[in-house]
């Protein structure tokens, strides 16, 4: 078995926290050698920690894994099946903040209830994200989210004075980003690049101000 099948069917032996062989071995029912593969190109990925013991996993991890097995060609409806929206949320709130943005997760407004996923602060500037974890996508659902987004984009400018708020949908199953409405819309394997430019490219996105 190749490394990517390797790889896919241990995605449920990923769990956030310390895990030793033998833990991997109980959930994933490969023998201790495939394990120890496994395991090892993981850590040698930076996906994971070993500390001599236990391997230590954090929310995100296996999004990362998926978005190696995107890059190979692997079928994106086999991978959604094994995330979930908190994997999706982990990991694009740990590229922000990996690039020095503060961050909130799962932000709740009030006077109409809305949530964000996840919000970026940087310079100023906020990013509000909604994570979209579909294996398969419409026109319509793409347009209906950036509407969705807009809406809560500018609940949060109302109620934080002085900010600037920029709406982005962050999605599994793209190639490459659109944009609707102005409205970026980023496939997770294209987000840290799109962040690394994002300040470059503000005057072609929808940004808005508190009137």
């Amino acid at each position: 078995m190749n490394i990517e099948n390797l790889l896919f069917k241990g995605l449920k032996g990923i769990i956030v926290g310390g895990i030793s062989v033998a833990d991997f071995h109980a959930v994933t029912n490969f023998d201790e050698p495939t394990c120890n593969k496994i395991l090892d190109f993981l850590n040698d990925n930076q996906i994971g920690t070993f500390d001599g013991s236990l391997y230590q996993f954090e929310k995100g991890d296996k999004l990362k894994i998926a978005m190696i097995l995107l890059e190979k060609g692997f079928p994106i409806d086999e991978l959604s099946s094994e995330l979930d929206w908190r994997d999706f949320e982990g990991l694009t709130a740990e590229i922000l903040s990996a690039k020095n943005f503060a961050i909130v997760k799962n932000l709740i407004m009030t006077k109409p209830r809305m949530e964000i996923d996840v919000v970026g602060i940087r310079l100023g500037i906020a990013i509000l994200i909604d994570c979209k974890h579909w294996n398969k996508y419409s026109i319509s659902s793409l347009n209906s989210a950036v509407s969705k987004q807009i809406e809560r984009t500018k609940m949060y400018v109302e109620k934080t004075p002085g900010s600037i708020g920029v709406p982005v949908i962050v999605t599994l199953s793209q190639d490459k980003i659109n944009f609707i409405e102005n409205v970026p819309i980023v496939p997770i394997t294209k987000f840290s690049s799109f962040i690394d430019e994002f300040y470059g490219h503000l005057d072609e996105m929808e940004t808005i101000e508190r009137n």
